[in-house]
């Protein structure tokens, strides 16, 4: 009883609180686990068969020894080789760009609360569609999806930058190079008609789904549903030192403490990380740098990434981007939508002053490996990303706080560090498999 009557005395004092705390995350907020759909999702999300070259799988850029991310800047997808910082250029086939924004990471992504995918928002929830959200194909998307997660990983294995590859490489370039997306000789078949011909998939999809054991085809939407449960499963985290505070389990320290109190205090970081999931799914222009090659096609000379106003055109969404999860935010190091700093301490001191920090920046501060590209990585001028708008966007953006001090930033940092889960220092709750049924070598 007493441990408990000392841990409400560090809850309940929220005196000069912009934000209230949040409930603790549980079981409720998550998908009923079913094992068998689950450990089929584990194999996909690890086996390179869904890339067009075979080279290339979800974890290539979601590993869970850098967070579930990738531990770069910007990825490097189709054409590298190795993993993480290590990753570089396969000298038989070089990328055409860098992967333009930063890797997000993958925690809680199946939480019911996470209505928004992708930075500029291009998949998210609208119960006004049949599929009940929104995505970049509008009609053109099949049915059969059994979540907006599941929907969001039907696009990486699209990119040419990313998982498809590039051109006339592979048939499911091709199809994607003509157009050819979905339908029965569209990109999206070719990839199921790869799984099913391996006997275990088939064999697996058959006892995970009954209407395939019936007769039904394999198609993508059942392979996106299956890595949607292996995410939601595994990535789930809960557990963390602030969730055990939340439950008054046990104390913070006193710098912890402080931390806290900046956070949805003065600092009033809680006004856009806000929740269980440290997110509003909504979208802020706060001025971030921008690097890499943007959001641009490869004929225009721009290197602007105008986030949320790619999808919605609206002047008033340049240069937003959804604010993201904080969830293990400490092992998910680079920071930004293009991931323009490796130090947290260094991002929040430029996030927090609203773009007056840009003019300062470094490229020096990305985790860039060498390769050779046609834009340069830092470009700031009118004529490329442009960092002019960057600033007037953000000034724009009615957010209390400002810029820190160095022990604020050190206190809520300390904050931060009781976000992380156990779950996630040891990678994820089920590991990575020993094998994967296409027989394909598994980035460890």
């Amino acid at each position: 009883m007493l441990r408990i009557l000392l841990s409400a005395v560090f809850i309940m004092p929220k005196i000069g609180f912009a934000q209230s705390l949040p409930e603790p995350l549980n079981a409720s907020n998550f998908p009923t686990a079913n094992m068998a759909e689950i450990e089929l999702g584990q194999l996909l999300f690890w086996d390179a068969e869904l890339s067009g070259n075979r080279n290339i799988s979800c974890a290539t850029c979601h590993h869970p020894k850098f967070g579930t991310s990738d531990g770069l800047s910007l990825g490097m997808g189709e054409g590298g080789i190795g993993l993480g910082p290590n990753r570089r250029p396969d000298p038989k086939n070089h990328p055409e760009q860098r992967i333009p924004r930063n890797a997000p990471a993958l925690w809680n992504v199946g939480a019911d609360g996470f209505t928004v995918l992708f930075a500029d928002g291009r998949i998210e929830v609208d119960p006004e569609r049949p599929n009940g959200f929104r995505t970049p194909l509008d009609d053109e998307m099949v049915t059969g999806f059994a979540s907006l997660l599941s929907a969001q990983t039907m696009f990486p294995v699209l990119s040419p930058d990313e998982m498809a590859g590039h051109y006339n490489e592979n048939e499911i370039s091709a199809l994607v190079r003509t157009g050819r997306i979905t339908g029965p000789d569209g990109a999206w078949a070719a990839i199921a008609a790869r799984i099913s011909a391996i006997p275990q998939y088939a064999d697996s999809f058959a006892s995970v789904y009954p209407d395939i054991a019936n007769g039904r085809q394999i198609d993508f939407a059942d392979i996106s549903n299956a890595i949607a449960a292996y995410m939601a499963f595994d990535f789930r985290s809960d557990g963390s030192r602030f969730d055990q505070y939340l439950r008054n389990e046990i104390q913070l320290s006193e710098d912890e403490l402080s931390g806290l109190n900046i956070f949805y205090g003065s600092a009033n970081c809680a006004a856009c990380h806000s929740g269980p999931l440290f997110t509003d799914m909504s979208f802020h222009a706060m001025g971030d740098p921008q690097i890499g090659p943007g959001k641009a096609e490869r004929f225009e000379s721009h290197q602007r990434d105008t986030g949320r106003m790619r999808v919605t055109n609206d002047p008033a969404d340049a240069f937003a981007f959804r604010t993201p999860s904080l969830r293990n935010v400490t092992l998910t190091a680079p920071y930004g939508h293009s991931g323009a700093f490796s130090s947290l301490e260094r991002y929040l001191r430029t996030h927090t002053t609203h773009g007056k920090s840009l003019n300062s920046y470094q490229i020096s501060d990305a985790v860039l490996p060498a390769m050779t590209v046609t834009k340069p990585d830092f470009a700031p001028a009118p004529n490329a990303a442009d960092y002019s708008k960057i600033f007037n966007a953000a000034q724009n953006t009615k957010i209390a706080g400002g810029a820190l001090q160095d022990d604020q930033i050190k206190s809520l940092i300390a904050f931060l560090k009781t976000l992380e889960d156990p779950i996630a220092l040891n990678g994820g709750r089920m590991g990575i498999p020993i094998s994967v049924p296409s027989s394909l070598p598994i980035e460890q």
